[in-house]
């Protein structure tokens, strides 16, 4: 029988000494576009066409979480030369570098379920997945009407245990983890927030923003769910951002990627 439990939950920001927190980025793949407008932006607005497809893995030590999970692995293999989507190691085989399986995944939560970001989901349909109650309706219920999800790509977790979300939710309970509901690019987006030690406060973008240009000028892709919603939502997440004094990854930006130290290395 599948479980699924309703969680609302407030976010908690806890001051008291925080939980020893890897963050490990692994590349899951890469997407060129010829033209952006679709992203709200001109091709006169930003000369980024390449964006960067993560994967990330937080490991605390009550348990390890996936956030996002890249491209398809159908895509995983050596670049063609006229490719606009490309993945060359599989989430699945840079996790085992590190000596981690699948089935040592205990939460795996996704910033939203566009294919780009569920390709390995049902490589994890054995840890208890952290979503949005609207996310998980559109996904699972609703998917017709959400032309960017992929079905087939998350299928398997229809047995997975889920906890359903109304809103942030503090994954460990000691505020090193906590997503934020960011709703608007897809009906349950959100973003991940993280203390880490020696690092300092982080957050991850999901797709809040595609390019940096999005943030400065403050536009939404036309296929987001809603404009309206995304920009509340941008709104909270820039207030949270500057109060807890947080860096900020955009998570698609390739200059970042070629800037951070991917896997095997890590944060923390």
């Amino acid at each position: 029988m599948v479980k699924i439990i309703l969680a609302l939950v407030t976010t908690l920001f806890i001051t008291a000494a925080q939980a020893n927190v890897k963050l490990y980025i692994f590349d899951c793949g890469h997407i060129y576009f010829d033209d952006v407008s679709n992203f709200g932006l001109t091709n006169e607005d930003t000369d980024v066409r390449e964006l960067f497809v993560p994967c990330y893995l937080i490991d605390h030590p009550d348990g390890k979480m996936i956030w996002d999970a890249g491209l398809p692995l159908d895509m995983v293999g050596p670049r063609q030369s006229d490719a606009t989507s490309w993945y060359e190691t599989s989430i699945i085989e840079q996790l085992s570098d590190i000596g981690i399986e699948p089935g040592d995944i205990d939460f795996a939560a996704y910033s939203h379920f566009h294919y780009d970001h569920t390709g390995a989901a049902n490589a994890f349909s054995d840890a208890t997945l952290l979503i949005q109650e609207t996310e998980y309706i559109a996904a699972f219920h609703e998917p017709e009407s959400n032309p960017v999800f992929r079905p087939p790509l998350y299928s398997e977790l229809v047995d997975s245990t889920k906890i359903l979300l109304q809103g942030d939710h503090d994954v460990f309970g000691d505020g090193s983890v906590v997503i934020l509901s960011a709703p608007g690019h897809t009906p349950g987006h959100q973003t991940l927030k993280l203390e880490l030690e020696s690092f300092g406060p982080l957050i991850l973008s999901g797709d809040l923003y595609h390019f940096e240009a999005s943030r400065m000028l403050r536009r939404t892709p036309v296929f987001n769910t809603d404009p309206e919603e995304t920009l509340r939502s941008m709104n909270k997440v820039e207030v949270i951002r500057q109060e807890s004094g947080a860096t900020f990854w955009i998570e698609h930006s390739l200059e970042l990627a070629n800037s951070l130290n991917l896997s095997p290395y890590y944060y923390e």
